[in-house]
């Protein structure tokens, strides 16, 4: 198994979201929005590794949470700054909340406030809606 990682630009990741994995055979791909903070980078990478790992664990394919996200995301409403994996009836709840676990855990051992992290992440999911006003 090999797991790569790579930082895009925000505009080239699929969907508007600043992490993205896939499974290509037994391989994990990882695309993850550059910030110009290898911390900030580097947790978006923990966080998508372990959705990953734990989603192929419990047998939940990418297609259906990357369906999932996109029809989330097509529907937000205004003012809604809210992650899909956090809804209740995501297909990877439980994972996406594993992630964002260990997520934190790292990003107090990295010295990084979440405040600041945070707000940096959303800058860039709200991007797109942001310029379209």
């Amino acid at each position: 198994m090999k797991i790569a990682v790579k930082t895009i630009p925000h505009k080239s990741q699929r969907y508007e979201t600043p992490g993205d994995w896939w499974w290509k055979n037994n391989d994990l791909e990882i695309r993850v929005s550059r910030m110009d903070n290898w911390k900030y980078e580097s947790l978006i990478a923990i966080h998508e590794i372990v959705e990953a790992v734990a989603c192929k664990t419990h047998g939940i394919k990418q297609k259906r949470v990357e369906k999932f996200d996109i029809a989330y995301e097509k529907n937000r409403k205004e003012g809604d700054m809210s992650e899909p994996g956090d809804e209740p009836n995501a297909p990877y709840n439980f994972e996406h909340g594993l992630a964002t676990g260990v997520e934190r855990i790292i990003a107090v051992f990295l010295k990084v406030k979440w405040k600041d992290y945070d707000k940096k992440v959303n800058g860039l999911r709200f991007s797109k809606k942001q310029k379209k006003k």
